[in-house]
């Protein structure tokens, strides 16, 4: 079968604010990039479409019709959240002008959401929930509908149709490496997050799936608990093609939880230092997960900088959003990553429920105390699948929230918390954090040390001057400024609000644990479950004859 797979664009923009996106990151699209060379193993012809490419054009249309122009029969689309509307859009374009053509969509948006996206938007054939490889090989090879394990479909009836989840892939080592040479413009027109690299050319990779914690952040409905993990060999062997195929120097290790098994990563650090590739590369870590050994071997296996996942300084929105992490732990693991002679990058999050201006100088003040070498704070989006969406969408408890899709995309305040009176006053607490922390004498030190290495971020920041300086007037604006340059930003016409999250229970026993005020067993979450089960309410069935909605 032809297949064409597409990365929308979606909306990578704050409204009322300089477009400077071209400073941020261009990642490879590693999720479709994997489904097309799994399909083409299996005899499937499959094109690459990035909506987000450096040659993509900025229009519906336009990029609607070079998919088109690949002759698709079956076009698949990758959805987050604040892509799926653009998605749809293209959808619709095609449908429109081809309407033989089936329509897929797959990734975290349909996974968290489930049948009502059919119900909403009838331009769309199916969709594939959850890992996404062996439901889209069961279209593509034909199979009867009604025996494609995590599809939802309408019958001949027109009844919309939830298949049982399938097996998840045991053997990550099975999967091909990704299509990287689908990829228009990969790797020199793609590049890594500026000043986090001093090889190129850049490149990502994916090393596991699946999270064992329960964040009350963090959407898992795609993978969900089960992790599992390519081996050490394959591991290397990846790194190795990237190098030798692409001329890629720098890789970005993109797994939330890549040290969780240790003794993978002594083996991946043993090859490397046994068979070096001149590689240089990133990793996150979790605070419990590292010790002064495996940060060692991390250092003469060839990484530059490790991130972790810190959210917030204040104790109880920690406890409440991050439990199992504490302060002195954080502390104590930034002290052994640069003891070790890394880099460390806290990321953190700005926004949540029960966040206060107290709370963010808070956490600013032990930013600055960590002596971090870079940091991100991304501004809170509630995701459907995550434990902490009905409090931010179905009550007023917390806080209020625009469930406008297109916006929910870490770049907005969608959610406003009851300590703070206007986004405005986020907008502008942000901005202040983060001029504070790269005017920070100790950050400016560190940087000027580092210049040359990083001279390919520098070449790029001077080629892109013009958004370089609207980008540092940006987060010089203050309240009155911002709220100066607000505009209005209308809901898509489309987008339904008010729908239910699509969750397994494994999933509802999780976010009943991890919303608890007090600690419970997933035993004693089961039970609460239960009722809701045999009153309809609808969850993912885990196994079943198929469940028409």
């Amino acid at each position: 079968m032809r297949i064409t797979l597409v990365h929308p664009a979606g909306f990578n923009f704050v409204p009322g604010q300089p477009d400077f996106s071209v400073l941020a990151n261009r990642m490879p699209p590693i999720g479709i990039m994997q489904l097309a060379s799994w399909l083409e193993k299996f005899g499937h012809s499959v094109q690459l479409h990035d909506c987000l490419g450096p040659y993509a054009p900025a229009t519906i249309a336009e990029n609607a019709e070079i998919v088109l122009a690949t002759d698709p029969e079956m076009v698949g689309f990758s959805a987050t959240t604040s892509g799926f509307m653009d998605a749809f859009e293209i959808a619709a374009y095609i449908r429109a002008r081809r309407p033989e053509i089936k329509i897929v969509f797959g990734n975290v948006h349909v996974s968290s959401l489930g049948a009502p996206i059919l119900e909403h938007f009838p331009e769309i054939d199916y969709l594939v929930i959850g890992e996404g490889e062996g439901a889209f090989l069961d279209l593509a090879d034909g199979k009867p509908l009604k025996n494609v394990g995590n599809l939802i479909y309408r019958d001949e009836a027109g009844k919309i149709r939830i298949n049982p989840r399938r097996d998840r892939i045991i053997d990550l080592d099975e999967l091909p490496f990704p299509a990287y040479e689908k990829l228009a413009g990969f790797p020199h027109a793609y590049h890594l997050p500026l000043f986090a690299y001093e090889k190129r050319h850049g490149a990502t990779m994916i090393t596991s799936r699946g999270c064992p914690y329960t964040c009350s952040f963090c959407d898992r409905t795609v993978f969900e608990r089960l992790y599992k993990t390519n081996s050490a060999q394959y591991t290397y062997d990846h790194m190795k093609y990237l190098r030798d195929r692409f001329g890629v120097y720098h890789i970005n290790m993109y797994d939330d939880l890549f040290t969780a098994k240790k003794q993978r990563v002594f083996d991946l650090c043993e090859l490397l230092i046994e068979k070096p590739l001149g590689i240089q590369w990133n990793c996150a870590i979790r605070t419990g997960h590292t010790s002064d050994e495996m940060l060692a071997k991390l250092k003469q296996a060839g990484v530059l900088m490790v991130s972790m996942g810190i959210e917030s300084a204040d104790p109880q929105m920690m406890e409440r959003h991050k439990a199992g992490v504490t302060l002195d732990a954080v502390r104590d693991t930034v002290r052994q990553i640069h003891a070790a002679g890394l880099r460390a990058k806290g990321l953190f999050i700005f926004g949540m429920p029960g966040e206060t201006p107290e709370t963010v100088k808070v956490t600013s003040d032990f930013i600055l105390s960590l002596g971090l070498d870079e940091m991100n704070m991304t501004k809170f989006s509630p995701l459907h699948g995550a434990p902490i969406w009905d409090e931010c969408a179905n009550s007023k408890v917390s806080g209020e929230m625009i469930e406008d899709w297109r916006l929910m995309n870490c770049l907005n305040f969608v959610f406003l918390p009851h300590g703070f009176s206007s986004r405005e006053e986020m907008d502008a607490l942000y901005n202040w954090h983060v001029k504070r922390f790269y005017d920070s004498k100790g950050y400016r030190r560190r940087f000027a040390k580092r210049l040359w290495a990083h001279r390919w971020s520098l070449w790029h920041v001077i080629k892109h001057l013009p958004e370089t300086i609207a980008a540092a007037r940006y987060f010089s604006s203050n309240k009155e400024q911002l709220e100066k340059a607000k505009r209005e930003f209308k809901l898509h016409p489309r987008q339904p609000v008010g729908l239910k999250p699509f969750l397994s229970p494994d999933l509802q026993v999780d976010n009943i644990v991890a919303m608890s005020p007090v600690r419970i067993s997933r035993r004693d979450a089961m039970k609460a479950i239960i009722p809701l089960a045999e009153e309809g309410i609808s969850c993912c069935p885990p196994s079943a004859s198929p469940a028409a909605v």
